[in-house]
C-alpha cells in the first residue's frame, strides 16, 4: 500500500506553505544496504511523489526490485489527488498505462530509446525540423542560460501539437505535443551537446515546460541527495522485517517536517543538530504556524 507522507491524498491541503503544488515528480530511490543475502531478498526500492515547488514528499510506494517501479507507480498515482498538477516522470516510467492514469492532471513524459519506434518518430520529427529550419512546423521555443561551477550551460526547449503524423499517438491518454530539449554545455573549451524528447499533454507552451522539465530534477538533488548525504539512507544497514520500510517513511516524515519549518533558513544538516539539543526547537517543528 503506498504510505502517505504528511499531507497526502490532497494536493490542495499543501498550500498552507504559501506555494501552490503545481509540478509533482515521480521516481524511484534504491536503499543500496537494506538487502539480505541470507534470505534471498534484494534491496528495498521506493518510489517517491514529489512536490517541486513545496519540497516535500506527498507519498511511496515500496517495491521489491527497481523493475517493478512501473506497475507501483500507477498504484501511487491512485493514491494521490492531482487536479491542476502537472506530473513528470522519467524515462523508465514513459509508459500508455502511467499517461492514463494521470487523467485528472496533466503530464511530461521523458522518452527514450527503450520506446524504440516512438523514440525514433519523435527523434526524426525533430531533426526534420532542425534542417529545415521549423519552416511549416508550428511550435514554440524557449532559452535559458546558466553559469556556475565553471560551467555555461545553454538550454533550448521546443514544443509542438503538430502530431498528426505519430503513429501511437491515439493510445496514448491525452497527448497533446512532443518537446525536445537541448542542452549545451561549455567546461573550459570543451563544448558537448545532449538532445532529449518528451511526450506531453501539455499545450506548445515553452516556458511551461521548461519549469516542468528543471523542477523534475528537484526529487534527485532536494530529496534523494539529501536523503542519503544528510540522512545516510544508503549507509543504513536496518533490514529486518519491515524496518527498512518504517525508516525511510519516518525519514521522510522527518524532512517534510523540517522543509516546512519557516522560521529559520538553517541546512537541513543543522536543523538535525539543533532538534537534537534544543527540546523547545524540535516541538516547534510539530506545530510550524504556532
Amino acid at each position: 500500500m503506498p504510505s502517505s507522507l504528511g499531507c497526502a491524498r490532497s494536493c490542495n491541503c499543501l498550500t498552507a506553505s504559501r506555494r501552490t503544488i503545481r509540478f509533482v515528480a515521480l521516481d524511484g530511490k534504491t536503499l543500496r544496504r537494506s538487502f539480505d543475502r541470507a534470505k534471498g531478498r534484494g534491496p528495498l526500492h521506493l518510489v517517491s511523489a514529489w512536490a517541486s515547488a513545496n519540497r516535500l514528499v506527498l507519498g511511496q510506494l515500496a517495491t521489491a526490485e527497481k523493475s517493478n517501479e512501473i506497475s507501483a507507480v500507477p498504484e501511487l498515482l491512485r493514491a494521490l489527488e492531482l487536479a491542476g498538477c502537472i506530473v513528470t516522470v522519467d524515462a523508465l516510467n514513459c509508459q500508455k498505462n502511467i499517461a492514463k492514469e494521470i487523467s485528472e492532471a496533466e503530464y511530461v513524459l521523458a522518452l527514450k530509446g527503450n520506446h524504440g519506434t516512438a523514440y525514433e518518430e519523435v527523434k526524426s520529427f525533430w531533426e526534420d525540423a532542425r534542417q529545415r529550419g521549423f519552416d511549416g512546423v508550428a511550435h514554440d521555443v524557449v532559452e535559458t542560460l546558466e553559469k556556475g561551477h565553471g560551467r555555461v550551460e545553454i538550454r533550448r526547449y521546443w514544443i509542438s501539437e503538430q502530431i498528426g503524423w505519430f503513429a501511437d499517438r491515439a493510445q496514448w491518454e491525452k497527448l497533446r505535443s512532443v518537446a525536445m530539449v537541448e542542452a549545451e554545455r561549455h567546461v573550459g573549451a570543451t563544448v558537448s551537446v545532449e538532445r532529449r524528447f518528451y511526450l506531453s499533454s501539455l499545450p506548445a507552451n515553452a516556458k511551461l515546460l521548461a519549469h516542468a522539465v528543471r523542477s523534475h530534477w528537484g526529487i534527485e538533488n532536494q530529496l534523494h541527495w539529501v536523503l542519503d548525504v544528510q540522512m545516510k539512507e544508503d549507509q543504513c544497514r536496518v533490514r529486518a522485517g519491515h524496518a527498512a520500510q518504517n525508516l525511510a517513511t519516518l525519514r521522510r516524515l522527518v524532512l517534510n517536517l523540517q522543509r516546512r519549518d519557516p522560521r529559520t533558513d538553517l541546512r537541513i544538516k543543522a536543523k538535525q543538530l539543533q532538534a537534537s539539543w534544543d527540546h523547545a526547537y524540535l516541538q516547534s517543528l510539530f506545530n510550524p504556524n504556532a
